[in-house]
């Protein structure tokens, strides 16, 4: 039990970070995202006996936050959209184009930004984010391409800049 315990504090103090990246990405909020990694870490904790055994208990992280935004999603059926920018620290690269990014992200409905999300950020392919969102591959390229034609529209041709980030 206790080795299951430090294997899991480890595992939690390696992708947390990575985690809640993505959490960010997908909620435009500080504060929400640090939740969405808490229920993640949670789940992945009361199951990680199991998680432990199998070949990429990273990838299952990335499943497990997936699908608990879009439970949260449904469970709230209403956005809320933020004024302010969440504080994150300087990177690399022009910021105006970074808060375009989350901006034009949080325009988007919560499954397609969690479509966006998984595919381009965290470089899955359509049949994992299909996976990781319980729909089907074709629902998959549906809401890609719409979402990114819904950028398209709102953003010009920043959305190619956009998509670099």
């Amino acid at each position: 039990m206790r080795q299951a315990a430090e294997d899991f504090e480890e595992f939690a103090h390696v992708r947390t970070p990575h985690l809640y990246r993505t959490a960010w990405l997908l909620v435009g909020d500080r504060r929400q995202a640090e939740d969405l990694v808490q229920e993640t870490l949670a789940k992945m904790f009361r199951a990680w006996r199991g998680i432990s055994r199998i070949d990429n208990p990273a990838a299952y992280a990335q499943t497990v936050l997936a699908r608990t935004f879009v439970s949260q999603w449904r469970r709230r059926l209403v956005e809320h959209p933020y004024a302010e920018v969440p504080e994150i620290a300087q990177r690399q690269g022009d910021t105006e184009l970074r808060v375009a990014l989350q901006k034009a992200l949080y325009e988007l409905a919560p499954l397609d930004r969690a479509v966006l999300v998984l595919r381009f950020f965290e470089d899955r392919s359509v049949e994992q984010v299909a996976l990781d969102l319980d729909k089907k591959p074709g629902a998959i390229r549906t809401r890609t391409s719409r979402a990114l034609d819904r950028l398209r529209v709102v953003h010009g041709d920043d959305a190619v800049h956009l998509a670099s980030l």
